[in-house]
């Protein structure tokens, strides 16, 4: 299978349009669609609706589409990662993370290398840690931060000592922003936003205890700043770690700390055994010195 062919097929994907893809592709309609039915016969799969006004995909397009968006992504990172050498470090770095206090300290270690190797581009792909371990399984991402509980097999990982705290999100003029903490019996009373992985939630089930089953459960959600806008609109409390909202204006929402408290903690990690571009193991060797400056190791 040609990679060129699969840019091809992604090109009319996007823009619904023989015509259009073979323009922005500077080749010809025909050409283009020779390409694409010689790929359709080599899978056995018809990958396009021809009908109506705009090509559309089948579900098999569907999925060759997520499978080619990965492989060409991958052959653009490791021609990036090729760019660089020890006289100058050059490439891309892709960093997943969700949204809480440990991206400040992400920033600070960006910061810091960025001083020294300022052709390294970075690229940040938020996520929940499901999402981001598996794309570090497939190469599509170098470096991880992860919020406890998380599998870490397979993985170098460094704990950050710094706690995140479990909050809930209000708007500034609700009657909870008044209190100084967040009880069971305040969430008891009130719709929910929870986050959406399973093994987050079972943290929460296990400090709320028996009556966790009586909450009032309005959604779940895999990114706090969502949440908060749901929140905004009167549609449920978010409970999540710190995080992003912040840095929202107080006018705006509150964050109250839950109690008795809970707090979780954060990793960074990376694959372990694996040969990493030079601009990564450059910014591996920087979250080492961090580490080792705050006594984290």
């Amino acid at each position: 299978m040609d990679l060129r062919v699969l840019r091809y097929f992604l090109t009319v994907a996007k823009e619904q349009s023989f015509t259009k893809a073979a323009h922005q592709l500077n080749i010809t309609q025909p050409t283009l669609s020779r390409q694409l039915a010689a790929l359709e016969d080599e899978l056995g799969a018809t990958l396009f609706d021809r009908g109506g006004h705009s090509i559309t995909l089948t579900s098999e397009g569907q999925l060759l589409k997520r499978r080619a968006l990965e492989i060409v992504d991958l052959e653009d990172k490791i021609v990036s990662e090729f760019k660089g050498d020890n006289e100058s470090i050059e490439g891309k770095i892709t960093i997943g993370c969700g949204e809480f206090m440990a991206v400040e300290i992400l920033a600070e270690i960006c910061s810091s290398y960025k001083t020294k190797y300022p052709m390294v581009q970075f690229a940040i792909h938020t996520g929940t840690a499901d999402n981001i371990s598996e794309l570090m399984s497939k190469g599509l991402i170098d470096i991880a931060l992860f919020l406890e509980p998380v599998n870490t097999e397979g993985f170098e990982y460094i704990r950050i000592k710094e706690s995140d705290h479990w909050v809930l999100t209000m708007r500034a003029d609700d009657p909870l922003a008044a209190k100084e903490f967040i009880t069971k019996d305040d969430l008891l009373k009130i719709p929910l936003i929870l986050p959406e992985r399973t093994n987050v939630q079972s943290e929460l089930a296990n400090w709320f205890g028996k009556d966790f089953d009586r909450l009032d459960i309005a959604f779940t959600s895999n990114l706090g700043t969502n949440a908060g806008v749901m929140a905004l609109h009167g549609l449920g409390y978010p409970v999540s770690v710190e995080g992003a909202a912040r840095y929202w204006s107080r006018d705006v929402v509150v964050q109250k700390r839950l109690y008795p408290e809970i707090e979780t903690s954060t990793v960074i990690a990376w694959r372990r055994n694996i040969p990493y571009s030079p601009a990564t193991s450059r910014f591996i060797e920087e979250i080492n010195a961090y580490a080792r400056s705050k006594n984290w190791h």
